[in-house]
C-alpha cells in the first residue's frame, strides 16, 4: 500500500517529521524521519527500467528476475504494471516485451518447470481483475526472445488477489497467493498440459492486510509481510504446520509500516538474509535467516540515477549478472520516479553488502 503520492502529511505515524516532500514533478527524494527509527546506510542504483505505461498513478508494483547462467548480462526482469499487465526488461532497463494482462499485482517465476511438454520458465502473477475471486495468471517466458505467452488462469479462492510467490519443491511447483485480508492459499500448479490447472492444498491466515512474500526453496520456508504488523515465516511444505512465527514487528524502529515487498538472499545450504521494504520511511531492512536477528537498514538514494521511495515490491538474486552486477541484483519498485511514471531501480548487491559491512 503506497503512502500518499503528493502529500506531506502521513497519518498514523507518531513522531514523524518531513525534511522534504517529493511530488511527481521533482527528483528530490522524500526524506521521512521517524523519531525512533534506526539509522540507515545509503546506496545508489546502477540502472533503472523504462517507466511503466500507466502515468500519474500508483502502477508499477513487483519485479521478478530470471538469470541467464550462460550469459548473465542477458538476464531478464519481469515487472508488473498493476493497472495494465506485465513488462519484460533487459538489464539495460529497456522494455523487451509487454503483455496486456489487466490488473496483475505481484509476480514471481521459476525456471525448469514442465510447460506444455517441455521444461521452461513459468511466470505466475496474482490476478485481481475480479476482486471477489482471486486467480493466478500463468505465462511462459521465452528466454531467447524475451516474450511472454499467456497459458491461462487457475482459481485461487474467494477474495482479492494481492501477493504471490513461487515454491519449487521436489514433488510439485507451488504458488502461494496472499489475499488482501491476510489469507494465504498454497496452490499446486500443473502447466504440463494444454491447459494449466491448480489445486489449493492448504491455507494459512494472518490477521490483517498482507502482500509481499518469498519462499526459500532450499529450506522450505515461506516469508510473508503483514503490512501494519511485521514479518512472519511459515513452513512452506504442503504437509507442514500452518502456524506462523513472527520474525520482526513493524515497530517504527527497524521496520516502519507499511511492511511491503519481501526478498531473500540464500547463502550456502541454510544461511542468508531476508529483506523487507520498510515503506513508511523509504528504507529496506535486512534480517539474518539463521536466527531472525536484525542485520541493518539501507536506502536507495539519488545518484547518477534517481533513488527509490514508497517501494512496494522488491526482488533479489545472487550470482553473476555481468560487469555492472557481478555479485547479485537487487530490484526495487520506485513509487515516485520524478515526473515520469513509476519504474524499477536496479542496485548491485555488492554495493549493499559493502554499505552494511557484511561479508562477501
Amino acid at each position: 500500500m503506497p503512502l500518499p503520492f503528493r502529500s506531506c502529511f502521513i497519518p498514523g505515524l507518531a513522531g514523524l517529521t518531513l525534511a522534504a516532500c517529493t511530488t511527481a514533478e521533482t527528483e528530490v527524494p522524500v526524506e521521512v524521519r521517524i523519531a525512533n527509527a534506526t539509522p540507515a546506510v545509503t546506496v545508489t542504483a546502477r540502472g533503472e527500467t523504462t517507466p511503466v505505461g500507466t502515468p500519474n498513478a500508483d502502477a508499477a508494483d513487483d519485479p521478478a528476475i530470471w538469470r541467464n547462467a550462460a550469459n548473465p548480462a542477458a538476464s531478464l526482469i519481469v515487472g508488473t504494471d498493476k493497472k495494465a499487465g506485465l513488462y519484460v526488461y533487459g538489464l539495460d532497463g529497456k522494455t523487451r516485451d509487454f503483455l496486456d494482462a489487466g490488473r496483475v499485482n505481484n509476480v514471481d517465476l521459476r525456471d525448469g518447470v514442465a510447460i506444455n511438454g517441455q521444461n521452461g520458465i513459468l511466470v505466475v502473477a496474482s490476478d485481481r481483475n475480479d476482486v471477489a475471486n482471486a486467480k493466478l495468471a500463468l505465462f511462459r517466458l521465452d528466454s531467447a526472445t524475451a516474450k511472454l505467452t499467456a497459458l491461462g488462469k487457475v482459481d485461487a479462492g474467494a477474495g482479492e488477489a494481492y501477493g504471490v510467490c513461487m515454491y519449487k519443491a521436489q514433488e510439485a511447483t507451488y504458488a502461494f497467493i496472499v489475499l488482501k485480508d491476510g489469507t494465504i492459499h498454497q496452490v499446486a500448479l500443473d502447466a504440463s498440459g494444454a491447459t494449466p490447472t491448480g489445486r489449493i492444498v492448504r491455507s494459512m491466515k494472518l490477521g490483517t492486510q498482507s502482500e509481499g512474500c518469498a519462499v526459500d526453496d532450499r529450506t522450505g520456508i515461506l516469508y510473508v509481510a503483514e503490512e501494519d504488523v511485521g514479518l512472519w515465516r511459515f513452513d512452506a511444505r504442503a504437509t507442514g504446520s500452518t502456524a506462523p512465527t513472527k520474525i520482526a514487528a513493524a515497530d517504527s524502529k527497524n521496520l516502519v509500516m507499511d511492511a511491503e515487498g519481501v526478498a531473500i538472499a540464500p547463502i550456502g545450504e541454510k544461511d542468508g538474509y531476508v529483506l523487507v521494504s520498510s515503506q513508511g520511511d523509504n528504507a529496506y531492512v535486512v534480517y539474518n535467516m539463521r536466527d531472525d536477528s536484525y542485520v541493518g537498514r539501507f536506502r536507495v538514494v539519488n545518484g547518477a540515477i534517481g533513488g527509490s521511495e514508497e517501494t512496494d515490491g522488491i526482488e533479489l538474486m545472487l550470482g553473476d549478472f555481468g560487469p555492472a552486477y557481478p555479485g547479485g541484483l537487487f530490484i526495487a519498485q520506485d513509487g515516485h520516479n520524478a515526473a515520469a511514471a513509476q519504474n524499477f531501480k536496479l542496485v548491485a548487491w555488492d554495493d549493499i553488502i559493502k554499505a552494511l559491512g557484511l561479508p562477501r
